[in-house]
């Protein structure tokens, strides 16, 4: 868990705007490590819906015989960046959310890339 605390860390680091990110488990739901920089963005109901969506994507593909690997998802709020990026075989993801006034969705992108390799 402390390594998923260090990713969460980095991340941090790296994307201006950063609202808040979690390392969740895909099966139940939970938040293993997560972090928010705004008081009242609640990342354990994040982690459980957002546990949900990806659930019911991987549902979608098996439905459509799709032979492809789901990498990330994108939720474009009105000012909001929401990205979603499985890991570890499938079994966890990491969600982040941050200002879209201050970053885009490359810079996002590369920060998690950048510190999930490996997952």
């Amino acid at each position: 868990m402390a390594d998923y605390e260090s990713i969460i860390e980095a991340i941090q680091s790296d994307v201006t705007g950063f609202i808040g990110a979690t390392i969740v488990d895909l099966d139940s739901g939970m938040s293993l490590a997560s972090r928010s920089a705004v008081a009242d963005f609640d990342l354990d109901v994040a982690s459980a819906y957002n546990s949900e969506m990806v659930k019911g994507k991987f549902k979608t593909m098996k439905a459509l015989g799709l032979d492809s690997e789901l990498e990330d998802m994108l939720l474009t709020l009105s000012d909001q960046l929401h990205l979603i990026k499985v890991m570890d075989g499938n079994t966890t993801f990491l969600y982040l959310a941050a200002n879209k006034a201050n970053t885009n969705l490359a810079l996002l992108r590369r920060a998690v890339n950048q510190h999930t390799v490996g997952h």
